[in-house]
């Protein structure tokens, strides 16, 4: 592949990196440093080593972000105070950070270690497997869930772990899943953020015929008038659904991640390794 055409490609991926990159770091200049470090790495590697190109360069931003994140002066793996201190810059790029990112998941990003916001990123709201996120972290897929399945819970609880928070939390997933029964649209739209993307196993995107759908409309076309079995679960103690067979066993699970008073990201479960490795609690 010539440098022409390689270049095409790494722009055309550089929205997608960019938004990587700014969630993991919360400073637009920084991200673009950590895009243009991806671009000289992969001009170095070279493109006919990649099969896939997109995976390959989210997985080198991610990597670069963590590196960065570890270095910065005062933040460390585990804080003893549970938050890092927030990353400070101009008044011009955190207002253009904060459009782009969302203040709410931006401000709660900022609680999260290193790893574990990495790990929350990646999955939740760029769909990476568990599997391609554990070579970044160098830890096991398992451990890599785990990650991100604590960052879920302090996002789903802004950063906090108080009862109110988590209760409001179900109460906007009940909330949802009432609009999705009843094809509420309206009702779907007001409790989703804008940019929200939803991920499905392989088993549920064969089911659903859906892959990864991201913004408001389309998510809330995919979910208006479905749900009707659904049934409140916490999901590895974030506020979620189940589906039951008819014998009683789960069958699908939705997690839910909610910030700000909205739904930022849905993950749909339907494989049976992946129900087995799940966490649910049913709610009354």
């Amino acid at each position: 592949m010539n440098d022409e055409v390689l270049a095409e490609r790494f722009e055309a991926l550089r929205p997608r990196l960019r938004g990587v990159a700014q969630r993991m770091l919360g400073s637009a200049a920084e991200a673009e440093d950590a895009v243009q470090e991806a671009w000289l790495r992969l001009h170095r590697a070279g493109a006919d080593e990649v099969d896939n190109l997109a995976a390959w360069l989210t997985t080198v931003v991610g990597r670069i972000c963590l590196d960065m994140l570890r270095s910065r002066a005062g933040r460390r793996e585990e804080p003893l105070d549970g938050a890092d201190a927030p990353v400070g810059g101009g008044p011009e790029e955190e207002a253009v950070l904060a459009d782009s990112v969302g203040v709410a998941l931006l401000v709660v990003l900022e609680t999260l270690t290193p790893t574990e916001r990495l790990a929350f990123v990646l999955h939740d709201l760029f769909a990476v497997s568990f599997e391609d996120i554990a070579v970044v972290v160098g830890r096991s897929p398992a451990a890599a869930r785990q990650l991100a399945s604590r960052a879920r819970r302090r996002v789903q609880a802004g950063g906090s772990a108080s009862a109110a928070d988590t209760r409001r939390q179900r109460e906007i997933v009940a909330a949802f899943l009432t609009a999705s029964r009843t094809g509420d649209m309206a009702g779907l739209l007001t409790l989703l953020d804008p940019d929200v993307v939803m991920r499905a196993d392989e088993t549920a995107a064969r089911m659903g015929g859906t892959g990864q759908p991201r913004g408001a409309e389309v998510v809330a076309e995919f979910f208006c008038g479905r749900a009707q079995g659904a049934e409140p679960a916490d999901i590895d103690g974030a506020a979620g659904a189940v589906v039951r067979s008819p014998e009683g066993q789960p069958w699908l699970a939705l997690s839910f991640t909610v910030a700000g008073g909205r739904i930022l990201a849905i993950e749909v479960v339907a494989g049976a390794q992946e129900l087995a490795g799940l966490e649910i609690t049913p709610l009354a």
